[in-house]
């Protein structure tokens, strides 16, 4: 009986892109359904363009705002595509067909706790997510505001 190799973190986000662009933002498996951005930025030691695809939350009253979540799956460390959008304050978003500049801003306190339970209530994996992180860090939580420059 043959068993196939596991799909790398790596592997499974150079999928999961090139489906997001073949299919104007829409992905199947464990992300069907769900809205999703691809997050381009730079690496803050390669200077390299990397690119995360990611879950996010639209805003619920303004069109320019998605809200992301640096869970990293529940990792006990934050992801670095949320060290290098810190340092930067700015990123490349990619939404269905659009693309985009976008302003980095990290929420906190309430407004951070009302956002997260909100994608929760949505899909409750992050919940798990913050389950595993209890004690370790907190999910980060940054929104992602479309910027006229360019």
């Amino acid at each position: 009986m043959s068993v196939e190799p596991e799909e790398t973190w790596q592997e499974r986000n150079t999928r999961v892109i090139a489906e997001f662009r073949a299919n104007e933002g829409r992905v199947g498996g464990i992300f069907a359904g769900a809205p999703m951005v691809l997050l381009r930025h730079r690496g803050r030691k390669s200077g390299r363009e990397l690119i995360a695809p990611l879950v996010c939350l639209p805003h619920e009253d303004d069109p320019d705002v998605v809200h992301v979540f640096a869970s990293a799956g529940g990792a006990p460390e934050h992801p670095s595509w949320y060290s290098n959008l810190i340092a930067a304050g700015a990123a490349v978003v990619e939404r269905g067909v659009e693309v985009f500049p976008v302003a980095v801003r990290e929420l906190t306190g309430a407004e951070r706790d009302r956002v997260y339970g909100e994608q929760v209530r949505r899909y409750p994996g992050f919940g798990d997510y913050e389950r595993r992180t209890e004690g370790v860090r907190v999910i980060p939580v940054l929104e992602l505001r479309r910027t006229a420059e360019g």
